[in-house]
């Protein structure tokens, strides 16, 4: 084989057809090559050593063999060459069989004589199949290492159900609205949609609406010609420019301006803009995505927010669940910030003791997710230990704790917060009749938890 050719089959799909019978072998061979490169091995053995020299992406194997069934090249392949996609060919086709090759990990089964154009169809659908799984983990490992661990931290189902709508919207072009208390975290959301989107690669702009007066946020938004209004003396450019190409993120929606929302409707109409001042009509090819901490509805009921572009802003909306809404996520989070900042402050610090962390679980955090970050900031700042403990928690949060557990009818007059919680789950386990599901859901939190803490007490299984 000459250069060229080399250098065009390692572009191909390759191909391992494994057959002890020489004449399908060789047939398939010739009716796959010109569209991939195909090699072939007339026995398991040989197959493996095939595979061990240079892996392939498609194995296409025999069921029947001597020496060593395709069933068990199949386990064998799927151990030692995962990537590697398995459809068994047999012509002793069977229910029975086709279960049991799939259970394996056989992606498809075809019974023979071969039918080509059958095959041809199964390998393109194969081969698809697996394109969207890879292009599904990378846009998971994308949204995970960029903004994942280092942002948006949770395994709770309420965070597991952010994930998945995160990962259906961000590829699409369509205008999204973030809902969420203060300190939530949306605009983590808003970089996480930029990132999994096809525009990862142009600007990420935000804006933050609430911290500008109608007339400079006009400005700041759309841009203005020299000589515009006083001191404008030149030209400068707006954010809607500044994002050509990316992701304009407009935080704290709900306190723009009437007249500021009247343009801004008219850009999502016609995506098009003036700069303040000018006559040139310029494209807003952006994606925007805002954020609010209101309940846009209810301005739009109270008459001051626009019907027409609260629902020109809401195509599509992701709501950002409280830390309340979430408590099984506080030790993640946790964890969390106290890695990033010992490492930013040069401390090595282990964790934190039982007692501070169940202060911490038992803390409503009203301040949310930003409130935490701070509190375990400010604890790793100031702790003199290997160990973060209950003197090392803030006296506020402390004291909260304390209200909360005295605010709960059930609880009792000297009882822990550990003790509480324990409590807490049992009675919600009896009230279920026992079913861990449903009193997770009563309780807010993940079956998992609930496991783990049983497993923890030394409580049946």
């Amino acid at each position: 084989m000459d250069r060229d050719q080399a250098v065009q089959d390692a572009k191909k799909t390759s191909i391992l057809v494994v057959d002890d019978e020489r004449n399908t072998r060789e047939g398939l061979g010739r009716a796959l090559r010109p569209q991939y490169d195909v090699r072939l091995a007339e026995s398991a053995d040989a197959a493996l050593e095939e595979l061990s020299r240079r892996p392939a992406d498609v194995m296409l194997s025999d069921v029947r063999m001597p020496g060593g069934d395709g069933l068990s090249l199949l386990k064998r392949v799927r151990e030692k060459f995962p990537k590697t996609l398995c459809i068994m060919l047999t012509a002793y086709g069977s229910v029975e069989t086709a279960v049991e090759a799939m259970k394996l990990g056989a992606r498809d089964f075809l019974t023979k004589p071969v039918n080509l154009d059958q095959l041809d169809l199964v390998l393109e659908r194969t081969l698809q199949a697996s394109a969207l799984e890879s292009e599904n983990i990378e846009l998971r490992r994308r949204l995970d290492d960029k903004w994942g661990l280092r942002g948006i931290v949770g395994t709770s189902p309420a965070m597991e159900k952010l994930f998945d709508e995160i990962r259906q919207v961000a590829p699409t072009r369509a205008t999204v609205l973030v809902e969420g208390a203060s300190g939530t975290g949306k605009e983590l959301v808003a970089h996480a949609l930029h990132q999994l989107s096809p525009r990862a690669d142009g600007p990420f702009v935000a804006v933050h609406c609430a911290a500008l007066p109608a007339t400079l946020l006009e400005s700041e938004l759309f841009g203005h010609e020299k000589g515009a209004f006083t001191g404008a003396d030149s030209l400068r450019k707006g954010r809607f420019e500044l994002a050509r190409g990316g992701t304009l993120f407009l935080d704290e929606i709900g306190e723009i301006d009437a007249s500021v929302q009247v343009k801004l409707l008219r850009v999502l109409e016609t995506r098009t803009f003036e700069r303040l001042g000018g006559g040139e009509t310029l494209e807003a090819d952006i994606r925007i995505v805002a954020a609010t901490n209101r309940d846009l509805k209810a301005r739009v009921a109270e008459g001051k927010f626009r019907e027409d572009l609260y629902y020109r802003l809401a195509v599509v909306t992701l709501r950002m669940p409280t830390l309340a809404e979430r408590p099984e996520d506080i030790p993640l989070l946790c964890d969390h910030f106290l890695r990033k900042f010992a490492e930013e402050n040069g401390r090595k610090i282990h964790g934190f003791e039982p007692a501070a962390a169940a202060i911490l679980r038992a803390y409503p955090w009203p301040g949310n997710v930003r409130e935490l970050r701070n509190a375990v900031e400010r604890m790793v700042v100031l702790s003199r230990g290997d160990w973060l403990t209950t003197t090392d928690v803030p006296e506020s949060i402390r004291d909260g704790a304390q209200s909360a557990a005295r605010d709960d009818p059930a609880s009792n007059p000297g009882e822990s917060l550990a003790d509480a919680e324990k409590r807490k789950i049992l009675a919600a386990l009896k009230a279920a009749g026992g079913n861990r599901s449903r009193a997770a859901e009563a309780l807010g939190i993940s079956r998992r938890t609930i496991h783990r803490k049983l497993a923890a007490w030394g409580i049946g299984q």
